[in-house]
Order: C-alpha cells, then sequence, then structure tokens
C-alpha cells in the first residue's frame, strides 16, 4: 500500500512541529551563557559563529569585537529572542600557552541571568591545535519564572578543536533550593518536610504550578553546548610571548 500526502496536509504537520518547537523554546529554555574566543583578540578583531545547547532549541547566534588588546565585548542574538545577551571579557594573565579571562555577562532568558565567570584557558598546537579550559561562574537570577531569585556557583569545562568547533558542559547549584548531596535523587521534593532538611527549602519549589522548571531548579543550572566558529576578521597576535618574558598579572607587552 502506498501513502499519499497532499502538500496542504504536509505543510499543516510542518507547522505543528515548528509550534512544538516553539512552545518547547518558550516555556522550557531555562539560563543562557556567554560564548566567549578561545584566543586572544586584537583591537579591531572580530570573532564569530553560532551555538548550540541544552539551554536554547534554537541557535545563537555571537559576534565578538575587540575593544582594546586586553578586552572584547560579545553580542548574542537567539532565535527569535531568547539566548540574547551581552558580556565582556577581560584578559588578566598570558604567558606563553596560558592565559586567565574574567567574563561578565547578561543573557535574556524565561530565567534571565547574570554571570560571572573566571576561565583558564591552555593551547596544545601539537598533534592538533586543541584549547582546553576549566572555569568558575557565579549566577544570579533576579526574578526567574516563579517570580524568585536564585544565587548559584559552579564550575565549567571545555575545549575548542582546530579553531572551528568547541564544546562546554557545566553545573551551577543553588545552595538556598536543595542539599548537593540530593543533586542526583530523582525523587527529591522541597515540600517534603519529613525529610531530614525539615522545612528549610519548602518555599523553594522546583516545579511551578503550571508544571515547568523554576529558577531554583537543577535543569536551570545545568549547561551543555557545541559551538561552530564560523570566521574571524583583523590579525590574532601571536599565541606565547617570549620565552625570556616575565609573568604579569596584566600584559604590559601588548601595544596598545
Amino acid at each position: 500500500m502506498i501513502l499519499r500526502f497532499s502538500r496542504s496536509s504536509v505543510m499543516n504537520v510542518f507547522l505543528l512541529f515548528v509550534f512544538l518547537l516553539t512552545v518547547l523554546f518558550i516555556f522550557f529554555g531555562c539560563a543562557s551563557h556567554p560564548t566567549i574566543s578561545h584566543k586572544t583578540l586584537e583591537k579591531g578583531e572580530t570573532y564569530y559563529g553560532y551555538t548550540l545547547s541544552y539551554e536554547n532549541v534554537f541557535p545563537v547566534f555571537f559576534y565578538r569585537y575587540g575593544i582594546t588588546n586586553l578586552s572584547d565585548v560579545g553580542f548574542r542574538l537567539g532565535v527569535p529572542v531568547y539566548g540574547s545577551g551581552i558580556d565582556y571579557s577581560r584578559l588578566l594573565y598570558e604567558k606563553e600557552n596560558r592565559r586567565d579571562i574574567l567574563n561578565l555577562g547578561w543573557s535574556l532568558t524565561p530565567n534571565s541571568n547574570f554571570d560571572v565567570t573566571y576561565y583558564k584557558f591552555k593551547t596544545r598546537e601539537k598533534p592538533k591545535n586543541i584549547t582546553t579550559y576549566w572555569g568558575l561562574r557565579g549566577m544570579f537570577i533576579p526574578k526567574g519564572i516563579n517570580g524568585s531569585q536564585s544565587t548559584r556557583v559552579g564550575i565549567l569545562l571545555g575545549a575548542y578543536i582546530n579553531d572551528k568547533f568547541g564544546y562546554e558542559i557545566g553545573y551551577y547549584h543553588d545552595l538556598a533550593s536543595m542539599p548537593i548531596t540530593q543533586l542526583f535523587n530523582p525523587n527529591f521534593d522541597s515540600a517534603d518536610t519529613s525529610q531530614w532538611w525539615g522545612n528549610r527549602y519548602i518555599d523553594f519549589p522546583h516545579i511551578s504550578d503550571f508544571g515547568l522548571p523554576t529558577e531554583h531548579s537543577r535543569l536551570v543550572g545545568l549547561s551543555f553546548r557545541v559551538t561552530f566558529l564560523l570566521g574571524t576578521t583583523g590579525e590574532s597576535r601571536k599565541k606565547s610571548l617570549p620565552k625570556n618574558a616575565k609573568p604579569s598579572p596584566v600584559i604590559n607587552e601588548i601595544e596598545e
């Protein structure tokens, strides 16, 4: 038996699919975070691409611009809007193949958030051009979908390969919403006062009245993303300083 579908029925299915994706995007978008450059940008240099992440159903496009030889600013545009944001990165230390970066960011999502992240990068040129990094992140949601605040801290790990592809995974925990020992307990209930924590977490529900994750949910603290670099303009300075250069908390050798 051969099934035949009319053009209108195919279009209806496609529109339903788009609608469901949009609903998932709007109501299950958790939080979002900046995509920073894996290399130091010179003044006037740009760095752009897109990121796919657990936090956002659709791609988030990013564009970074070097405002000095030590700092750059990033802009993100989500589809349609969630995942959009702005951030600022400052180079704190660089010697040979290592560097430290401080990043301040803001993101627009159902749980719009501010981030402060300290990154440590290391580049290996052989056997492949791989840049690995880890970071400590503080995250603040001033008003989530349930109307309250959430303060989170956590760690992230990531890498970039051949200046084309990168990935990152992280988790940021809300210590006020649940004990860290219950992180992997799927049956945790903040309203269950019979447990050893009593009523300590009763005012921090993880699920809203509509059945959606609140700003206190573990899901909001989870981050997994892959990044695709589309290109750069301008020229990067050399990846390493002279071997006899003295370490300094801020690079003085770079020409402003």
